[in-house]
């Protein structure tokens, strides 16, 4: 098929900076495409050929888009797999297929096929609601601490809460959700593989992220990760392990923690470009948004090399600030040398909200971890 200067639509479930990063790609491959998303004031809005306004848990509205496009892909998970399946079943290409979706779409069901699929993951129980949390421990069945994790659209931080004590439990919403061990590690670790239509597969460097405490959100994330390259193999062994009993078509982030005894444990896995994959943009030969559109549309995959240490620190909304964003500091952070800002196009702000993120390559890893640092010091993303 020709997907350039052609009649041929592509289809994005969702505009946000995920969708609008995507579409840099499409535009500069001169490929149709249209997204669908609730928000008038999406970040794609302006990037793409046609933009729709609709409800993407609703099933009507994303089988009427879907219905209009050739090939189907998502820059989020919270989408009607139903209305998906429908159109999957009448032709349209849909990426990442609704099987492996249905997998991933449930953090219950993600962790029940890693333990079906021997995937070396933390121990964990699942509960139908949170309420029944209470009986487990009373039992001995479960103990404390442990990690509380809702099963459906937990996302940025949300849905997720280290339990310590009892009272920790007060406010959590009575929904299905796991109770994960609370791992030990050294590091928390990601893995983007690209699987394309055909079967071609390739992975990414090894990454290692560093969360925000409070808001468990990435802060940085460094390109290559800072481990043992027999650790980074495993890793890499790991994550392809994943991507192959899950039967993806597209990219596969697989976040994992190494142990302190440098065991690798999947933690959970997104079937879409990705927040550890940004650096890629300008540290990699081919960026993660392009990899994703050559593996949806079958083309030959990029190489995956670096060609420069890369180290991407995300710019979320300052804690006390609500409204019409303001990017304070922007005129330093551009003097300092291999930084790269990219700004998503969200008017407004509030805490921990992500309106962006800035890219630092430097030959010398030591160098780009400093002026990282610089930059998460100096911008501050604050409201009029």
């Amino acid at each position: 098929m020709n997907y350039f200067s052609s009649d041929f639509k592509m289809g994005i479930l969702g505009g946000g900076q995920l969708g609008k990063m995507l579409l840099n790609v499409t535009r500069k491959f001169d490929i149709y495409t249209q997204v669908l998303d609730p928000s008038e004031t999406a970040p794609c809005r302006t990037g793409c050929n046609a933009f729709f306004t609709g409800d993407l848990l609703d099933f009507d509205s994303v089988y009427a888009f879907g219905k209009d496009v050739d090939v189907l892909t998502i820059e989020i998970e919270k989408v009607n797999i139903e209305a998906l399946e429908k159109l999957e079943h009448e032709g349209v290409k849909v990426f990442p297929p609704t099987g492996a979706l249905h997998i991933i779409q449930n953090k219950a069901k993600q962790k029940l096929f890693y333990r079906d699929k021997q995937i070396p993951t933390a121990p964990f129980v699942r509960f139908a609601y949170t309420s029944e949390i209470h009986d487990s421990l009373a039992n001995g069945g479960l103990s404390l601490p442990f990690v509380w994790k809702s099963a459906q659209f937990g996302y940025d931080g949300q849905g997720v809460k280290i339990i310590r004590a009892l009272q920790d439990l007060d406010g959590l919403p009575n929904v299905e959700c796991i109770a994960e061990e609370l791992v030990p590690f050294k590091n928390e670790l990601a893995v983007i593989v690209a699987r394309s239509v055909s079967g071609q597969v390739t992975t990414y460097p090894v990454v290692e992220m560093e969360f925000h405490p409070e808001a468990n959100q990435v802060e940085y994330v460094i390109c290559p990760a800072r481990i043992a390259s027999h650790v980074a193999q495993k890793a890499r062994e790991i994550a392809l392990q994943v991507s192959e009993k899950i039967g993806h078509v597209g990219l596969l982030a697989v976040e994992m923690f190494q142990t302190v005894e440098d065991e690798i444990l999947v933690n959970e896995v997104a079937p879409r470009p990705h927040n550890s994959g940004h650096y890629s943009i300008e540290a990699s030969y081919t960026d993660q948004f392009e990899q994703h559109i050559r593996a949806i549309l079958d083309l030959p995959l990029g190489s995956t090399d670096s060609k420069v240490a890369g180290i991407m620190v995300n710019l979320v909304g300052a804690e006390g600030h609500t409204g019409d964003v303001v990017y304070q500091n922007m005129e330093e952070v551009l003097r300092l040398e291999g930084v790269t800002p990219h700004i998503y196009g969200k008017k407004q702000t509030r805490p921990f909200r992500k309106m962006g993120h800035v890219t630092i390559v430097n030959n010398d890893m030591v160098k780009a971890r400093e002026i990282a640092q610089k930059v998460k010091e100096t911008i501050k993303v604050i409201s009029n």
